[in-house]
């Protein structure tokens, strides 16, 4: 049985693990036998509803090679197999002196989800997304065949990236790097006393980083109240003399794990409370020295932190609007703090423009993360009522968050749907590569005119 990091929407599918090397060795042979319900690639299974999910059929998962990660210093790329996670790969990078160039906010994904996701992370509006830096990916498509795929391969390659998985099988992938002097960021912390005063300090931000929490649960003046983050990599004369001394250390802690089986303990109350001290123990403005999983990865020290839903699970709802749409934005935030639905997790960020992948999510924009537990009642009604603003002002919804949307959102949200589709069966005209993401969405039917 699998599930997504929200753990809702269980399906049960054969889960096989593929040797890396074997199948770049012998590609025709790698892909199991289709028995009706075709495959889909999984890596560590953080998204967060059923895009690596098949029920009923077969689950891949591309285990690292003999030799996962290779380092190119002098021109400051790496290649690595899909399987290997951002934590691997940071335990190799920071050290070195580099840095992944783009990262969401857990370091426990793969390279070959990162890719399918077309991740972002705090640096959007500056360095774009994960795809926007890769220069090659060696792609095993339902033919058998191991195509190796760069930007000149036009379509493809924009129709892999953000695909979802649904183009083939990553194996692995070469993309270029951050240069860094220190595993620290220097990130400036600020307290913002509502939503129209975040919006303009962060309008007017040029740091490579920059993230606010938002609590959803303020409202009148201090509606959108904030805690802004925004940050550079640090460099050796940012350190103390102690830090100085392994300016590159790199050694993310791992504090708690959420024991299985408990309640949902993230009631209205609960975090209520939790946004209180939050707000308050921020500084009014601040700047210091943050390590890398402080400032990028601060719940990764929190093992399975997803159980503190209860059984029931979560869902995680991300959607995206454009620039001149803040007023939905605002509007948006009123119906959630308005719903009494409370959110552990709400964060906004700047978007700044689209690549050309045809399933992308960023676009240039705001973009608002909420969390609420999957058995809230009337939730269907709040993100229904959330659904109709993002479409009416232009904006579309996160395919590697969503356990929610349906294909009329899917299809109005993304524009070239009907060309990723295209391009999609041009590589798998019988449908191999499939979801339970794909099936609910109706991303494998072809479009009617």
């Amino acid at each position: 049985m699998l599930t997504g990091w929200g753990r809702t929407a269980p399906s049960a599918g054969r889960v096989i693990d593929l040797d890396g090397d074997a199948v770049r060795g012998a590609p025709h042979e790698a892909l199991p036998i289709d028995e009706g319900r075709g495959a889909i690639p999984r890596g560590l299974g953080r998204s967060y509803g059923d895009p690596a999910q098949n029920g009923g059929g077969s689950v891949l998962r591309v285990l690292p090679g003999r030799s996962p990660i290779s380092l190119d210093r002098n021109a400051a790329t790496v290649t690595a197999d899909a399987g290997v996670s951002f934590d691997d790969l940071l335990r190799v990078l920071v050290p070195a002196g580099f840095f992944v160039p783009v990262t969401p906010g857990t370091r426990f994904i793969t390279v070959g989800g990162a890719i399918a996701s077309d991740i972002h992370g705090k640096n959007h509006h500056v360095d774009g997304t994960f795809g926007h830096h890769c220069t090659r990916i060696s792609l095993l498509t339902a033919d058998g065949e191991l195509r190796t795929l760069t930007p000149a391969d036009g379509d493809l390659w924009w129709a892999t990236i953000g695909g979802m998985g649904l183009t083939g099988l990553i194996v692995d992938a070469t993309f270029d790097l951050i240069p860094i002097e220190t595993s620290q960021c220097l990130v400036r912390t600020q307290r913002i006393a509502n939503f129209d005063a975040l919006v303009d300090t962060m309008a007017a931000d040029d740091q490579r980083y920059s993230v606010a929490w938002v609590d959803l649960l303020a409202s009148g003046a201090a509606l959108g109240r904030s805690v802004l983050t925004c940050g550079e990599h640090a460099r050796l004369d940012d350190l103390s003399a102690k830090q100085r001394r392994d300016p590159l250390a790199f050694a993310p802690p791992s504090l708690i794990d959420v024991p299985r089986g408990g309640p949902n303990v993230l009631s209205r109350a609960a975090v209520r409370a939790f946004n209180e001290v939050w707000y308050r123990k921020a500084r009014r403005d601040h700047v210091g020295p943050e390590s890398i999983t402080g400032f990028f990865h601060p719940l990764d020290m929190v093992g399975a932190w997803n159980r503190l839903y209860g059984g029931a699970g979560f869902l995680q709802y991300q959607f995206v609007v454009p620039d001149d749409e803040v007023d939905t934005m605002r509007v948006a935030i009123e119906r959630v703090v308005a719903s009494g639905h409370a959110s552990f997790l709400a964060v906004l960020k700047r978007f700044g423009p689209a690549n050309p992948a045809m399933l992308s999510f960023p676009t240039s924009g705001w973009t608002l993360t909420l969390d609420v537990p999957a058995a809230a009642s009337d939730l269907h009604v709040l993100l229904s009522e959330l659904d109709e603003l993002v479409l009416g002002a232009g904006g579309r919804h996160y395919l590697a968050k969503d356990a929610h949307i349906t294909p009329s959102i899917v299809r109005a949200g993304y524009p070239r749907l009907a060309e990723w589709k295209a391009v999609r069966r041009s590589v798998d005209p019988h449908g191999y590569w499939i979801s339970d993401q794909a099936r609910r969405l109706g991303l494998l039917e072809e479009e009617v005119a």
